[in-house]
């Protein structure tokens, strides 16, 4: 059965991207239903072992630290919930846009940006390591799912808009020539990054504050998130301060979504963007903010940076898991044979050090943590 491109929206935009215009799968199914193609690689991604293993990976919070935190699978949701939202607002494809969300942090490590940098330096001279190109090799090699073919076989707008996905946390990555070098991606894998930013900018606050890392009068020096805060009190003056956070965490993803919606349809409407071919052609990001609401985004994210991810609580256990990963690894390269008997089997052709590092990327903060006990502590069982 094809896929169904008659059942997609009719009311998108003639520069959203469309089943029926994708540039297809790298190999032939016969599927079972005729589902659009971006819904069926949301799907394929929701069912996919990787994705499950989020729940278990670190955002700011290693997982054992509380059960309020958000992990790398709730902020996806978040991601894809606020892609969704402005998707809509401006006519995009909704399915496309939440199947990179849902994708956008799959190849991630455990112990967030930590485990991703302790592997880069330990893949020094073997190829490095990049979450968004580990994302890739994910749904292109790593899931074991399907008959006649590693991966999920993604459409190959899904694949595009996971090798060209950044923020200001990624090392910029090659772009293999499969996806166009020097072009942009679909305007679905562009508002992908701000989505992103948005979702871990204000959780991040919410989840700073819930720990104590950071507080309200700190929060002042942060001139975006003090005047939508002081809104909140003005509207409601007798709100306890645990609702007053919500809501101002509400309201603030309101107004970055306002601001990214309009001036994303103002820069479309300034460069004539009526199809795909004239975005391609033009060739310019066509999604941000505002120049005003560039800078006191900014401002948030400085904050951020300096008072709760550089707090000293937080970068204990990123020292910790520099070191929990590097013996990992270590210990892996010297004795190979500690790994299960299916990744000592793609060492020949894959290579030592790329099979170490996939099996490691794949852990969850509490996996790594019961291998590091399982091979360093004496009295652990194995």
């Amino acid at each position: 059965m094809k896929e169904g491109n008659a059942l997609e929206r009719s009311d998108l935009a003639g520069y959203a991207a469309t089943s029926a215009t994708s540039r297809g799968r790298r190999y032939h199914e016969e599927f079972r239903d005729n589902r659009p193609a971006f819904e069926r690689d949301r799907d394929r991604i929701i069912h996919c072992a990787a994705f499950r293993r989020l729940e278990y990976k670190t955002q700011v919070f290693v997982n054992h630290e509380g059960d309020y935190y958000r992990t790398r699978l709730t902020h996806s949701l978040e991601v894809a919930q606020i892609g969704k939202g402005i998707a809509r607002r401006l006519g995009l494809n909704e399915e496309l846009t939440e199947a990179l969300a849902l994708a956008h942090d799959l190849g991630h490590t455990p112990f967030g940006h930590t485990g991703e940098e302790v592997l880069n330096r330990l893949m020094e001279g073997c190829g490095g390591f990049e979450h968004n190109l580990q994302s890739l090799r994910v749904v292109d090699e790593l899931e074991e799912r399907y008959p006649g073919f590693n991966g999920l076989n993604l459409s190959w707008e899904v694949r595009e808009g996971i090798a060209k996905h950044s923020s200001p946390y990624d090392s910029p990555a090659p772009i293999f020539a499969e996806f166009l070098p020097g072009t942009v991606p679909t305007i679905e894998a562009q508002l992908i990054n701000f989505a992103d930013e948005i979702a871990y900018n204000n959780h991040d606050i919410d989840d700073g504050l819930k720990s104590g890392y950071i507080n309200l009068a700190q929060l002042k020096n942060a001139e975006l998130w003090n005047e939508v805060y002081e809104g909140i009190l003005v509207r409601y003056p007798d709100l306890d301060v645990d609702r007053a956070v919500c809501q101002t965490v509400s309201a603030l993803i309101g107004v970055l979504i306002n601001d990214l919606v309009q001036t994303t349809a103002d820069n479309i409407a300034k460069l004539k963007i009526k199809t795909q071919e004239d975005l391609r052609r033009v060739n310019v990001p066509v999604v941000s903010f505002s120049p005003a609401m560039t800078e006191r985004n900014a401002q948030l994210k400085r904050f951020l940076f300096q008072n709760l991810y550089r707090h000293y609580k937080v970068e204990r256990m990123r020292v910790k898991a520099e070191r929990y990963l590097t013996e990992l690894f270590e210990v892996y390269l010297k004795h190979p044979t500690l790994l299960p008997m299916k990744h000592q089997m793609k060492m020949e052709r894959e290579g030592r050090e790329r099979v170490i590092c996939d099996y490691i990327a794949g852990m969850t903060d509490r996996f790594a943590l019961d291998e590091f006990k399982k091979l360093f502590e004496p009295y652990e069982r194995v």
